[in-house]
């Protein structure tokens, strides 16, 4: 009787079949003979190998529009740093393209031998790279999260990324126990006078490098869906001219930070522009496309990851 695709060995099966085919470089007809299995199986496990996450495939040869577009942004926009990855088409989550570029990057980081204070965001693109990392040992540096991660109801987002990074590379890992917003300026004061809170927030203001996310605002804004605003105090910020937020700071399309009642109770650590040492945002996408761009505009970050598609839009902006 054969095994069914749920049975607890079919991960392994799928991981051995993804092995073969990805590194052994063997056709599904002789993996098939390989396992003992019929070649329909055995597509289906190399298929689950991918979707399941056991095999990362990432492109080692750079294209060459992608090239340029890196090359043309860090010289219009003087930028630090710049990663195009070749875009996968209408309709496609850009999140799957950047995730494996910005990983190899971060991954560049961690291997610095001279230890490094790594200070990081939230966010899907954010957490998708995680997810990319390959583990490794960086102890030598200190991972520090910019921002607070407790919803109004007590809630963590999904989309938090320190302790798995830290979990993945071994590190000493520094997070920000704080909710994302206060519902007081004094209960902010309060959080953040803890001696924990100061020491990690110190940190993060001195970080070597920072790895941030970006999020739109209005109706799909990320802040918004995590349930971090309310859908009333998302209505305030677009009235006051809010396009973006970077670890819960807003700005407006030249990249200023947007004055509010609402952005005096954000706890996040405010990126001021032209900060010393990188700024590197993940992210990419049309809905994206104004918030990237006026974070760029504003310098609050100098570095940028991002999907081909993405870098086209940010460089039609640069030349307007």
């Amino acid at each position: 009787m054969s095994v069914s695709d749920t049975d607890p060995s079919t991960e392994d099966e799928a991981a051995r079949a993804g092995w073969l085919y990805y590194v052994g470089g063997m056709t599904q007809d002789q993996i098939a003979r390989e396992m003992g299995i019929s070649r329909q199986r055995a597509q289906r496990l190399v298929s689950r190998a991918v979707a399941d996450g056991l095999v990362h495939v990432r492109l080692e040869h750079r294209v060459a529009a992608c090239m340029e577009l890196e090359r043309t942004l860090r010289q219009k926009l003087d930028l630090t740093l710049c990663r195009v990855a070749p875009s996968l088409g209408p309709g496609s989550d850009p999140v799957r393209a950047i995730a494996p570029v910005a990983a190899a990057e971060m991954e560049r980081v961690l291997r610095t031998p001279e230890p490094l204070v790594i200070a990081l965001g939230t966010g899907r693109a954010l957490r998708a790279t995680v997810e990319e990392l390959a583990p490794m040992a960086a102890e030598q540096h200190r991972l520090v999260s910019l921002i607070g991660n407790i919803a109004p109801d007590g809630s963590a987002s999904f989309f938090d990324v320190i302790m798995r990074i830290a979990d993945k590379v071994r590190a000493p890992h520094y997070p920000r126990p704080v909710p994302v917003v206060f519902d007081t300026v004094a209960e902010m004061e309060a959080f953040l006078n803890l001696r924990p809170i100061r020491h990690s927030t110190e940190l993060a203001r001195t970080a070597d490098v920072c790895f941030v996310g970006v999020g739109q605002m209005g109706t799909d804004a990320p802040i918004l869906a995590d349930g971090f605003l309310s859908g009333a105090q998302m209505d305030e910020l677009l009235k006051a001219g809010a396009v973006g937020e970077v670890v819960g700071t807003i700005y407006d399309s030249n990249g200023a930070f947007v004055k509010t009642a609402l952005g005096a109770r954000i706890g996040g650590i405010r990126l001021e522009p032209g900060r010393k040492g990188k700024v590197i945002a993940i992210a990419g996408g049309r809905a994206k496309y104004p918030a990237i761009i006026a974070a760029l505009r504003g310098k609050i970050i100098n570095g940028l990851i991002t999907d081909e598609e993405t870098a086209r839009a940010v460089l039609a902006a640069a030349q307007d």
